[in-house]
């Protein structure tokens, strides 16, 4: 399956795993819950999505690579206690808690979740003196004398052994303790996670005309070659830093992370291409419905791989201006609940003013627990961090006014919705004219339709997009479906007359 397809099972089973009775029991003992198993290629995206779903279900994490690990360090270390039996004094062995278990206990203080994801990376590489042990952890989720807690599900995940010499195959003994996932690379699925996480439109643009190189591996006289999905989101985030420093970009850098020299070689041209691209273009003068009859006539007379890159560089100006907007909404929303569980209603100016104090105090002692365990995504820590920005205005503007803190509160908020508004119609009035300029150069045709498309699959923006109107996206978008639900009728009716063609056949038969 591809790599969407197992984010789906994996998600699934989670939920079905945590499923509790009304004693709040796990509804399967965690003895029979058998622990995920992802197993694909280097590079696929399998540390990518588990870190996805533990964001998306609001659980914690705890990350570990097998392969560094002893009997020792993952069982613990031993110890003498005295016990008595029957009278008797004896000297038994004992052992400290697995460093794998305490760092599930750590998390959960860190992060206040009790529920998570152990995710042990690399199992089918584990030394020999720690395989038995492995055995008894996938039945029983125990190290040592030590058990994973209940509300904490195991993934895990490997290589196949033509990826890497250090594996050990699994006997049948093993599969049969594991809920197994193998996981096919497919740019179609990745590109839904790299338009999420902001992948490089340069990396997105090329790949959409030639998925082929999305992930590729082959064997040369002078040894593997090879380009993962890895590779290409580590790649993007260089590329943004060097863009972000003025440093050239050039083969030596793609190189280093696109490990197939005809590949990264390609990629290079295109990078210089694209980036001519973004500044013959001017997307901010298209945007603002500035585009001048050179850009225009420079587009009509474009090559198709040219337009694809047109087309990624406006999505990504569009992307950038709508995630701004829906992080500054999230954040307001989420003050005003804040502000609501302080319930300043009535309060006397001072005593409101304490209040707040201490509620900030609250966010900001929030702030930096997530940022010590990492349990926040980048998006996370911009909203909350203009969340305690808005609110030290809120206490800054109560700590002098002479209104009452309704008003005060009210005054700010509003102040801040206003703003919003107003970057919202800019925002509108871009996609407007983005779709204008594609009127103008391209008409109706498939340029047309790429953009609607990519506006559609791409979630920020289709989430903004249902939320805030915008006529002319509405109007394309559903003509686009209007088209698919014909095709989809006209392939029923095709396979109806073959049908009734076969059938007829068998009659003459």
């Amino acid at each position: 399956m591809n790599i969407k397809e197992a984010k789906e099972q994996i998600k699934n089973a989670i939920i079905a795993y945590s499923t509790v009775d009304r004693f709040g029991k796990p509804l399967i003992p965690i003895q029979k819950q058998r622990p995920i198993f992802l197993l694909g290629a280097p590079g696929i995206g399998k540390t990518a999505i588990v870190e996805q779903i533990a964001e998306e279900l609001d659980i914690a994490l705890v990350s570990y690579s097998m392969t560094h690990h002893t009997r020792q360090s993952a069982l613990g270390l031993p110890y003498i206690v005295e016990k008595e039996y029957d009278g008797e004094h004896y000297q038994v062995s004992e052992y400290t808690m697995s460093e794998i278990i305490a760092s599930v206990y750590e998390a959960m203080e860190t992060t206040g979740k009790k529920r998570g994801i152990l995710f042990l990376d690399e199992i089918n590489c584990i030394s020999e003196t720690l395989a038995p042990s492995m055995l008894q952890f996938l039945q029983y989720k125990t190290f040592g004398r030590h058990q994973v807690p209940e509300n904490w599900i195991v993934v895990t995940a490997g290589n196949p052994p033509e990826f890497n010499r250090s594996v050990h195959e699994f006997d049948i003994v093993t599969w049969d303790r594991l809920k197994r996932i193998e996981i096919e690379p497919e740019y179609a699925s990745w590109k839904e996670y790299a338009l999420a996480q902001q992948v490089h439109p340069a990396i997105t643009s090329y790949l959409d005309i030639k998925p082929e190189h999305f992930y590729h591996i082959s064997t040369t006289i002078d040894g593997k070659q090879f380009v993962t999905a890895r590779g290409w989101d580590d790649l993007s985030q260089m590329i943004k830093l060097y863009e972000k420093n003025h440093l050239t970009v050039d083969h030596h850098l793609i190189e280093q992370y696109l490990q197939d020299e005809t590949i990264a070689r390609d990629f290079s041209h295109y990078y210089q291409l694209f980036h001519k691209y973004r500044s013959d273009y001017n997307i901010t003068a298209i945007l603002k419905g500035a585009a001048t009859n050179e850009v225009k006539d420079r587009a009509k007379a474009s090559q198709f791989d040219e337009r694809l890159s047109l087309t990624a560089l406006v999505i990504s100006q569009l992307d950038h201006l709508v995630s701004h907007q829906l992080e500054k909404e999230s954040m307001l929303k989420q003050v005003m609940e804040h502000i609501q569980s302080l319930h300043l209603k009535g309060l006397a100016p001072r005593q409101a003013v304490t209040v707040l104090e201490a509620g900030l105090q609250d966010l900001n002692d929030r702030f930096r627990q997530k940022n010590q365990s990492h349990a926040t995504s980048t998006t996370e820590t911009k909203i909350l961090s203009e969340m305690i920005a808005l609110e030290e205005k809120i206490l800054a503007t109560a700590a002098v006014s002479k209104d009452t803190i309704d008003q005060t509160v009210l005054g700010v908020i509003r102040e801040e919705l206003t703003d919003i508004k107003q970057q919202n119609q800019e925002v509108l009035t871009a996609f407007d004219a983005a779709f204008t300029f594609y009127e103008e150069v391209f008409g109706t045709d498939q340029e047309m339709v790429i953009l609607t498309t990519e506006m559609t699959i791409h979630a920020r923006i289709s989430k903004y997009l249902y939320t805030h109107q915008c006529p002319k996206y509405q109007h394309y978008n559903e003509n686009l479906l209007f088209e698919n639900r014909q095709a989809e009728l006209m392939n029923r009716i095709d396979a109806l007359d073959l049908l009734e063609l076969e059938a007829n056949e068998n009659k003459s038969a």
